[in-house]
């Protein structure tokens, strides 16, 4: 969509309905005629107008871009008209489907649209009738559109990391596809190729070879990743009704195998030892400390911004919130939770929380894992660094803390009904000091 340098670029209301005004740039006078383009928007409603202008306004511009290239596109060709048809209030449908489904009526206010719209009545035409053939878009560029235009609402919130983990694994699912069926059209691909992609999965999965297997699951997140492509794109393009070729297709009775808890005595004995972590950086050995009495996942304490680390309280505490460009991962992550023995220790010695790991979670997570291997602190192989998470879960429920509360303070969705806030810090603080390493004085 064009930046409008004002919110009400191009819009002007008369006898309390809003038109689409605006003069063709000098640089289009002599491939467009209309001079001042006057389109009537059909509606009162400002909010309304806007959309409807946005959509012209793009149109408008794709028209100008077409006209003025030896080699016009054929995306932004299709996709002016299937704006500029919706921003006169109807839905863009290929002549073929029009003759074949639509009344008489609906014809005829279509024919009636291109009569009194646009001295251009061919780029009119095309729009209202469905002139205009669908391109050929690669899924490649498909994949490009839905993460620029229809997903565009969806990334609105994340952190660049956040949005680049997430087009990560959607990505990877195209490029699989792409690896074993080449970069099709997505109105050419049909059930045939989304099977080769199952038979390609399924030969990783279930290998003939000696090769490692890979987890079920990460075929079945390729196959929603696609079913969700190709779904959203088609009815981005208002052909919602066609049939999806990825549908039903899953590996199942996948075993998930859930991550290991830490035994107390191993974190105690072993991860909060004294000198076992001291040659770490301060950063990385309080962020693990401050998770055995918290709980929290290591994205949230490695985004903590300083207002958000309250030391000055009767009862020092985390505030886990969203921030201006960074969602959590669920309504239930945010939460207050009190901070007692090495936890409150170690943020006494990080009062400005981690910013060496801020937005860098791969790399907290690779130093993590190298400093806990190096020093033999995983049991299994099973074992991550998740695992502290696991274990404050673990002792609060050994520990008898009511259920609501564990659900409040670990960040979960608590099923039960919520007639409450979770209880008070000093309540919270309470049931938390049952659970705390004692006697451990961490040298910082």
């Amino acid at each position: 969509m064009p930046i409008m340098k004002r919110l009400n670029q191009y819009l002007l209301c008369r006898g309390g309905f809003w038109n689409y005004h605006r003069r063709v740039p000098n640089a289009y006078r002599e491939l467009d005629p209309r001079g001042t383009i006057r389109t009537a928007l059909n509606t009162d409603s400002l909010q309304i107008a806007r959309a409807r202008r946005d959509a012209l306004a793009s149109a408008d511009e794709k028209l100008w871009r077409a006209l003025q290239s030896e080699l016009p596109s054929a995306l932004d060709a299709y996709e002016a008209a299937r704006e500029r048809a919706m921003a006169l209030g109807f839905i863009y449908i290929p002549a073929e489907e029009l003759a074949a489904q639509a009344t008489m009526d609906e014809i005829l206010s279509r024919l009636k649209k291109v009569e009194t719209s646009s001295p251009i009545v061919t780029v009119q035409a095309d729009a209202m009738l469905g002139l205009v053939e669908p391109t050929a878009i690669t899924i490649t560029k498909a994949f490009k559109i839905y993460c620029e235009k229809i997903c565009a609402v969806d990334l609105k919130g994340k952190s660049d990391t956040q949005i680049k983990n997430w087009k990560k694994v959607k990505r990877r699912a195209v490029n699989n596809f792409v690896a074993v069926c080449g970069d099709l059209p997505m109105n050419e691909i049909k059930r045939s190729h989304a099977r080769q992609v199952y038979d390609w999965w399924s030969k990783r999965v279930n290998p003939t070879d000696d090769s490692k297997p890979l987890h079920a699951n990460s075929g079945n997140k390729d196959f929603t990743n696609l079913k969700t492509l190709f779904e959203r794109f088609w009815a981005y393009q208002g052909d919602e009704t066609r049939e999806n070729p990825f549908r039903n297709l899953r590996f199942k009775n996948v075993i998930y195998k859930d991550i290991p808890s830490f035994e107390p005595d191993w974190i105690k004995n072993k991860i909060l030892a004294s000198s076992m972590l001291e040659d770490l950086n301060i950063e990385a050995r309080c962020l693990v400390y401050t998770m055995v009495e918290t709980g929290c996942r290591p994205s949230e304490l490695a985004n903590l911004r300083p207002e958000h680390i309250i030391l000055d309280h009767d009862i020092p505490h985390l505030q886990i919130r969203p921030q201006a460009k960074r969602e959590l991962k669920s309504k239930s992550a945010n939460r207050d939770i009190p901070l007692l023995g090495v936890s409150l220790q170690a943020m006494q010695a990080c009062p400005n929380g981690f910013p060496r790991y801020r937005e860098k979670s791969n790399s907290l997570s690779a130093t993590l894992t190298k400093a806990f291997k190096a020093r033999d602190l995983f049991p299994t192989e099973d074992h991550r660094i998740y695992s502290l998470r696991h274990s404050f879960e673990k002792r609060m429920l050994e520990a008898g803390l009511d259920y609501g509360l564990r659900c409040k303070l670990i960040g979960h969705y608590n099923n039960r009904p919520d007639y409450g806030d979770g209880g008070s810090l000093e309540f919270r603080r309470d049931e938390l000091a049952k659970i705390i390493f004692d006697n451990i004085n961490l040298s910082l």
